[in-house]
């Protein structure tokens, strides 16, 4: 590297500030850890600048410019490299932004929960959309920075989703197994449990120095070929203990049938097939006086 080059980069260095094409990072961190002193520092609005050697948060600095001094700023002391003659600080610099990220998609599959109604196994899926943000840059650095290291937006989005997914995974379970509830309108209680979901990650993110400021659009769903197994067994089970519906369904498959007649064919065949087939399940699991009166096994018991 010639003397010029060299001399550029000095210069260079003389300015820091988070660039222009990272402003929708949460976390940028600067690129070199030797940072020439009485450099001029920008820190945005919406953002902190957090100082960061070993382990361990050594200072922050609030939006605005600074000139990175010593005497100015009494944490620097602790970071200055004496081995270049006090010219240089040694740290890590991370750009926290402070600002509202919105419109964050989470979702997949919950679990396979066990209607209590049918027994029937069903898939369950949420999906929906949260806003966040950093509430606490230090501890944010301290934990999923320098324990976890999650940097990047994606990473820090995916831990968040994974937590959301944690916790509705454990609500729906406990609604379905617990509390006995049918599966069958679940989706009625998206609502409760977009506000259930806030309440119980809230606590989590205390301590990541990171909060979700709300849930929204939240849909609760059970996968298609389930939901359709489920009605018609939930119909079934209707059907077998309520004689009066079944009654009219074996009424309107027959009229059904005698309405259409040789026009429909077959399907006019299959409708009243399917009022009588119904009729006679029903007379199977509920004979009626007159049977009773003619089976010899009941006038045995008599």
């Amino acid at each position: 590297m010639g003397i010029f080059d060299f001399f550029k980069k000095e210069v260079k260095r003389e300015f820091v500030a988070r660039p222009d094409d990272s402003k929708d990072k949460i976390i940028y961190k600067w690129p070199d850890t030797n940072i020439r002193m009485m450099t001029q520092l920008t820190v945005q609005q919406d953002e902190l600048a957090v100082f960061f050697k070993k382990g361990q948060v050594v200072g922050t600095l609030q939006p605005g410019t600074h000139t990175l001094d010593g005497a100015s700023i009494p944490f620097l002391s602790g970071l200055i490299d004496s081995a270049t003659g006090g010219n240089f600080l040694i740290s890590e610099l991370y750009f926290v932004s402070t600002r509202q990220f919105t419109d964050l998609p989470f979702g997949g599959m919950i679990d396979n929960v066990v209607d209590p109604r049918t027994n029937l196994a069903v898939g369950i899926r949420v999906f929906g959309e949260y806003a966040m943000t950093v509430s606490d840059p230090q501890k944010l650095i301290l934990t999923l920075v320098g324990t976890q290291s999650l940097q990047s937006n994606e990473q820090i989005t995916d831990w968040l989703k994974d937590l959301l997914l944690k916790h509705f995974r454990e609500m729906v379970s406990k609604y379905v197994s617990v509390d006995k509830q049918d599966i069958l309108g679940i989706a009625s209680q998206a609502s409760a449990f977009e506000k259930m979901a806030l309440d119980k990650v809230s606590p989590d993110l205390l301590e990541y120095g990171v909060a979700i400021n709300k849930l929204g659009n939240v849909t609760v769903s059970i996968k298609e070929e389930d939901e359709a197994t489920l009605k018609q067994m939930t119909r079934d089970f209707a059907y077998a203990q309520n004689g009066a519906a079944a009654d009219a369904a074996v009424k309107l498959g027959m009229a059904k049938g005698l309405e259409q007649g040789s026009s429909a064919g077959s399907s006019a065949a299959d409708a009243a097939a399917t009022g009588m087939g119904i009729a006679m399940g029903m007379k199977a699991l509920n004979p009626d006086e007159k049977d009773k009166k003619n089976d010899p096994v009941q006038q045995e018991q008599k």
